[in-house]
């Protein structure tokens, strides 16, 4: 798989469960954290982000595909997510993590 990625036109800002916020601006690093450090290591939404943002990699896919599955797994983990002035803090929709 490339290392190099494949930019966003805009920016997602995240805020991490530490209340730190990370901003990602590609398909490979949305990948990267998917991959290695996301908090909810299952759903529906959390598969197809990395299916997407994989794709998009591969240039199979456009890379806006990937970074809507990404706000998708954002919402699916809530984990408040921004771009731009637009703040969507999630909380209500989140996934039952106990279970």
């Amino acid at each position: 798989m490339p290392t190099t990625d494949i930019s966003w036109q805009q920016p997602i800002t995240v805020q991490l469960q530490n209340g730190t916020d990370r901003r990602f601006t590609g398909a490979y690093e949305a990948l990267d954290f998917l991959e290695n450090e996301w908090p909810v290591r299952r759903g529906g939404h959390y598969d197809n982000a990395i299916r997407l943002c994989r794709a998009a990699l591969l240039r199979a896919m456009p890379v806006e595909a990937a970074r809507e599955a990404f706000v998708a797994a954002c919402l699916e983990a809530a984990l408040p997510w921004r771009y731009g002035s637009y703040i969507a803090a999630n909380r209500a929709r989140s996934v039952d993590v106990a279970a």
